[in-house]
């Protein structure tokens, strides 16, 4: 099992997103919350502040962790962690994405979603607030 990060970031209620353009047919141009696997000896939270570093050229910081699913592709098996996170610096430049945006909770469910985010997309649709 491939243990991967995802990053959760609100800014003015909204939440980040990014479409892939890189992958496999299963996740190819489809929507998830940004973020990329586990290095050995690697923490999460190190992991999706570096995954964000690469992907977007951005400084976040880890802040709890938030929810996982267990995700069977045809190839492999992926444990994805969600990460609520906090926006330090930085500016979008897209590496692995061809475009990002910011939704609103409540319209997250109605982008063409990687398979492994959906039912992390379903629990940020029901989160009442976050930890700040």
């Amino acid at each position: 099992m491939i243990k991967v990060v995802a990053a959760l970031i609100e800014k003015d209620g909204k939440y980040l997103i990014a479409r892939r353009s890189t992958g496999s047919e299963e996740v190819l141009y489809k929507w998830e919350f940004p973020g990329g696997k586990v290095e050995h000896d690697e923490s999460e939270e190190h992991a999706i502040e570096r995954e964000i570093r690469e992907e977007f050229e951005m400084n976040i910081q880890a802040i709890q962790f938030l929810t996982n699913n267990i995700c069977e592709y045809p190839n492999k098996t992926i444990d994805l962690r969600l990460y609520e996170c906090k926006y330090l610096n930085g500016k979008f430049h897209l590496h692995d994405h061809s475009e990002y945006k910011f939704v609103n909770k409540e319209d997250i469910l109605n982008f063409d979603l990687c398979p492994a985010d959906i039912p992390l997309a379903k629990y940020v649709k029901d989160i009442k607030t976050l930890k700040r």
